[in-house]
């Protein structure tokens, strides 16, 4: 518990601006129209590639013995890989709406 507290108070700059972005990213979020919300949320879905690079590059800098470092890796390849073909599958399902029909 006290290497917790120590890092928090090492790193308490990023605390705060973790804590302030998540009041931003809420405030943003609640002020988007209803309408607009799938649109955003599949683009924002489809931009997790960063994720995924990010996952792949923890995972080949990782030692081979340290097995938290890859199997958080792992798991976060995976996650980001869902995310992505979500984002493409809604962005895709909501472009057939707007097409006209024969």
């Amino acid at each position: 518990m006290t290497a917790v507290l120590d890092f928090l108070q090492l790193h308490i700059e990023m605390v705060y601006i973790v804590i302030l972005s998540i009041f931003l990213g809420i405030e943003v979020i609640g002020r988007v129209p209803s309408v607009l919300h799938t649109p955003l949320m599949s683009g924002a879905n489809a931009i997790h590639g960063v994720v995924i690079i990010g996952a792949i590059i923890v995972m080949g800098k990782a030692e081979s013995d340290n097995y938290l470092a890859l199997i958080l890796g792992f798991l976060a390849v995976i996650l980001g890989t869902l995310n992505v073909v979500g984002g493409f599958v809604v962005t895709d399902r909501m472009l057939e709406m707007f097409k006209k029909k024969k």
